[in-house]
């Protein structure tokens, strides 16, 4: 099974199982790793806002227009920002490293 590894905003590194077909936020979620995802993957927040390791950039598919205009809401944008309800696993992205920004901004809190 693949495996992809979160790096949390101290620095601390944990591999998981990735099962292929499933959104990162969705593995997050499955291994109680700490990535929101307030609109459930809708595609309607930033809130799954991660920051892809520059080696594994390159290999994603191409973030759509709707993603980058919910990126341009992300607190702590950086070159490999992506949403992690848009990267969808496979044996091509066995290894993937991503790292959780700092912090969300959650825009559908009132």
């Amino acid at each position: 099974m693949p495996k992809m590894t979160f790096i949390a905003p101290d620095g601390t590194a944990r591999e998981v199982e990735a099962p292929n077909g499933l959104s990162v936020l969705e593995i997050a979620h499955k291994h109680g790793v700490d990535i929101e995802g307030a609109c459930e993957g809708s595609l309607a927040c930033s809130t799954c806002h991660v920051i892809v390791d520059p080696a594994w950039y390159p290999k994603l598919a191409q973030a759509s227009e709707d993603e980058e205009d919910m990126l341009d809401l992300a607190f702590g944008l950086e070159r490999t920002s992506r949403l992690g309800c848009q990267i969808v696993m496979s044996d091509a992205l066995d290894g993937l490293t991503v790292r959780l920004p700092a912090a969300t901004r959650n825009m559908l809190e009132k």
